[in-house]
């Protein structure tokens, strides 16, 4: 059993400082209860808490971490930034580094913008996107996250699920009332819209591989409905690869779907874990950008030197040195051990995988959207959350988020994950 007597400490003055003592409700442990654990460091695979206690990362700070914790390429790259700076709030050459790295690695984008956040990288691109079609009606999918964006925060997967207030307040009816929910996977649903409003329809969002409703995967049909209805409207596909980016594979799930989004979102690994994200896609679209065209967006940080050399290390790495097919054999067998466990102990589950990320979701149907993630057991996922937090396994903090293995991990750690399941599992089955 772990002790978190400084965590506690630590967290009840954060309680004073900052609302609900965290900087992301996703960090809240809203969907488990509880107080979260506070962190003191990582190393490769492994989080090290300020009690002492050492877990098994399988949350990688929300994806990022596709190498492990300070890996020594980027620490490096981040130690040789900051001796010249921590911005200029200038053109630096490093931003041509990452840029290229970024148009020659997915395959839909020819141009990009640097900006700080996955946020950012959403809301920019609907502006954008408003701006190159001049039209205005935006269509999302209920459980798909896309940052905290007014007009995009409607029927939102991720914290604010597992929070159980899925509308923030404060977004108001005139930030919203041009944005359309649909139902991930709902091709009925898509047609019609399409056929009622597609003259009017600026943009489709989606998350290409779903992970802030717990990973869930499209449908091809889906997918080439997506982008037929949006070509035949000229309407533009908008890939939120802020997960996926190079996560999936090293050109994200556009490269492993074989579709080409009109612009595609990216952060998360793309910023080697420092705060940084992209948007990217055709140039006549992206052309319509300040100062080349007149669609304002802009940023003081943006293609930040510190955050630039870390992602631009971090994806040289990936390129020079893909780990994705020893992420597939791990992944693979965590996977397969994690579902046996939940069936050996009678406890309905399924689980979805897509490479490295995958949710082992409390819910005997087969989760193609939110309507059937919402009904998973939350209070059995708490149980089990804790329960591997008290055998050394660091699990996402709610039963709507993916868990990420990464090329940090080992053949022991996996095998060490799945014996901790199997045990949690089998005495959650006799309560």
């Amino acid at each position: 059993m772990v002790k978190l007597d400084n965590s506690k400490r630590i967290f009840a003055e954060a309680l004073t400082l900052m609302p609900g003592g965290v900087n992301s409700p996703a960090r809240a442990f809203g969907g488990v209860g509880g107080e979260p654990i506070v962190i003191d460091r990582g190393e490769g695979a492994y989080l090290h808490d300020v009690d002492g206690n050492k877990y098994i990362d399988y949350i990688g700070s929300w994806g990022p971490m596709i190498l492990g914790h300070a890996f020594p390429k980027v620490v490096e790259a981040v130690q040789q930034a900051v001796t010249k700076s921590t911005s200029f709030g200038a053109p630096t050459a490093a931003e041509n580094v990452i840029a290229k790295l970024i148009i020659d690695a997915v395959p839909s984008v020819e141009k990009v913008r640097l900006v700080n956040s996955g946020t950012e990288a959403t809301m920019s691109a609907i502006r954008v996107a408003r701006g190159f079609t001049r039209r205005d009606i935006i269509v999302k999918f209920s459980g798909n996250y896309h940052g905290h964006v007014d007009s995009l925060l409607v029927a939102a997967g991720s914290s604010a699920a597992t929070l159980a207030v899925p509308n923030s307040p404060g977004v108001t009816v005139g930030t919203t009332k041009d944005t359309i929910v649909l139902t991930y996977n709902d091709v009925d649903g898509l047609v019609q819209t399409f056929a009622e409003l597609g003259n009017k329809i600026a943009a489709v969002i989606l998350e290409p591989i779903v992970g802030n409703m717990g990973c869930v995967e499209p449908h091809p049909v889906f997918l080439n409905a997506l982008r037929d209805l949006t070509k035949r409207h000229d309407a533009l596909l908008i890939y939120d690869e802020v997960m996926t980016g190079f996560r999936v594979a090293y050109g994200g799930a556009q490269q492993l779907q074989g579709i080409t989004p009109d612009l595609t979102t990216l952060g998360k690994i793309v910023g080697g874990g420092m705060p940084l994200g992209a948007y990217g896609g055709r140039a006549d679209i992206m052309n319509q950008v300040l100062p080349a065209g007149k669609v304002f967006q802009a940023g003081t940080l943006s293609g930040n030197p510190i955050a630039t050399a870390a992602g631009a290390a971090m994806l040289t790495e990936l390129k020079e040195n893909p780990p994705y097919e020893r992420l597939e054999t791990l992944s693979a067998k965590l996977g397969e051990g994690l579902l046996a466990a939940g069936k050996a102990a009678n406890i309905p589950c399924t689980l979805t995988r897509v490479g490295s990320m995958m949710t082992l979701f409390f819910n005997n149907e087969k989760v193609h959207s939110w309507d059937e993630a919402s009904q998973c057991d939350t209070g059995k996922f708490a149980k089990y959350f804790w329960g591997l937090i008290h055998e050394g396994v660091y699990m996402p903090c709610s039963q709507f988020e993916a868990l990420f293995v990464s090329a940090a991990h080992s053949d022991e750690d996996i095998d060490h994950t799945i014996a901790a399941a199997q045990k949690v599992l089998a005495n959650l089955s006799k309560q």
